[in-house]
């Protein structure tokens, strides 16, 4: 068993990117660090380094236990490595999940009809209660006691 790996075969081999030309192209832009350090392709990594990888808006945190070249089959990603992302990463992703829709990506064009409902019930359950009230001729207790 090698004791060293590169990272960007250690990537691919760990299921952490599809094709290792996609986890080179993540290193040579800057979404790759190992021990908070952003690395080249071609940097080999060992047990107990610490990976980040960034996939906006989360940054994915890994524990290398085991590096690896060869890729694996996922029942045995339990052997490579240790999941170590924090938990407020999990919510940020679940929050954009939640409201993904709502922040459209720049030159994905108009909204389908379908996106437009998804967002009309995103939005429209907040002002629900509210009925016929009249938000125009509304006034504040504390400016009528002024």
């Amino acid at each position: 068993m090698p004791n060293e790996a590169r990272i960007d075969k250690w990537l691919w081999s760990a299921r952490i990117f599809k094709t290792r030309t996609l986890a080179a192209d993540a290193c040579k832009n800057g979404r790759v660090a190992v021990n908070g350090v952003n690395v080249k392709p071609s940097r080999t990594v060992k047990a107990d380094d610490i990976i980040s990888v960034r996939k906006p808006p989360v940054t994915f945190s890994f524990r290398l236990l085991k590096p690896i070249e060869q890729r694996v089959g996922a029942k045995l990603l339990p052997e490579v490595y240790e999941n170590v992302t924090p938990q407020d990463q999990y919510d940020l992703l679940e929050m954009n999940r939640i409201s993904g829709f709502v922040d459209r990506a720049r030159g994905t064009g108009r909204p389908t009809k379908k996106d437009r409902r998804q967002m009309d019930a995103f939005v429209g359950p907040s002002l629900e209660g509210f009925g016929d009230f009249d938000f125009e001729n509304w006034e504040d207790d504390d400016d009528a006691d002024a």
